[in-house]
């Protein structure tokens, strides 16, 4: 059984309220990974920048891409480009739980976000006391896109269909869809090697939860990655698996509930 101690409550000011033409898309975002990134999004939410917007190339099996104004992959913000937040560095404050230990490693979770990450023990021979880490492109993350320079990503994002591991570490992760992958998946794709969608669905309203007044304010309750219902949970994946055992593996439970009522 799970007790009421064994969830946590997302924050507001980190869940994105991502309204779609396909059904609400909820993501938790994570500023320990990319500060930069994640201000960037609550900045153009609030403005209201991403409404109305198209997701303009979505490939079946990878990801959906929105947040271009001209609707063509060329378009962003006014606002300057992003400095690269590819990785981040984790001291013994950040809320990491480790899952796994491949050799030189450490595989877990940030809050809902999967991260790998250098073992606690170097935290002792850096200057800074942490160490590197960065987060896995497992289905439902959100990374931000970005031209071919590494600080060029301004307001285009993109959430994950499909784990992905190729973009691990050139891509900077913002955040994880915790509620609405199915919506991601319902998008419309192309078939078209460029993934460029005709007619494509729209993101209709996208605001940070907190902005939202109570009324309107959905509530999301996530499984704690330090509680032994989760412990249990990673263990059951494992044995499933195997040795093909992945953190992508790891299915959060997420309960939400919207003016009171469950959704």
């Amino acid at each position: 059984a799970v007790a009421a101690e064994d969830w946590r409550q997302a924050a507001p000011d980190n869940l994105l309220v991502i309204d779609t033409t396909k059904g609400r898309i909820l993501v938790e975002m994570t500023p320990e990974a990319a500060p930069g990134h994640v201000d960037r999004i609550r900045l153009l939410a609030r403005a209201g920048f991403y409404d109305g917007l198209p997701w303009h190339r979505v490939i079946d099996g990878f990801m959906a891409q929105t947040g271009d104004p001209l609707g063509t992959g060329e378009g962003q913000s006014w606002h300057p480009d992003l400095k690269a937040e590819f990785t981040f560095r984790r001291d013994a404050q950040t809320p990491f739980v480790a899952v796994a230990a491949p050799a030189g490693a450490l595989v877990g979770f940030v809050h809902s976000l999967p991260v790998q990450t250098q073992p606690d023990a170097v935290m002792a021979t850096t200057p800074d006391g942490k160490v590197h880490a960065w987060g896995l492109y497992c289905a439902g993350v959100a990374g931000m896109a970005r031209d071919d320079a590494p600080d060029s990503a301004n307001s285009q994002f993109f959430l994950m269909r499909q784990p992905y591991p190729a973009l691990d570490k050139r891509y900077a992760v913002w955040g994880r869809v915790v509620a609405g992958l199915d919506v991601v998946r319902a998008l419309k794709f192309s078939p078209k090697p460029d993934g460029v969608v005709t007619d494509p669905d729209r993101m209709t309203r996208v605001r940070v939860a907190g902005d939202l007044p109570e009324g309107e304010r959905p509530s999301v309750r996530i499984l704690s990655a330090s509680s032994a219902p989760f412990r249990a949970l990673v263990e059951t994946t494992r044995k499933a698996r195997g040795a093909d055992f992945s953190v992508c593996d790891v299915d959060l439970p997420v309960e939400v509930a919207a003016g009171g009522l469950p959704r």
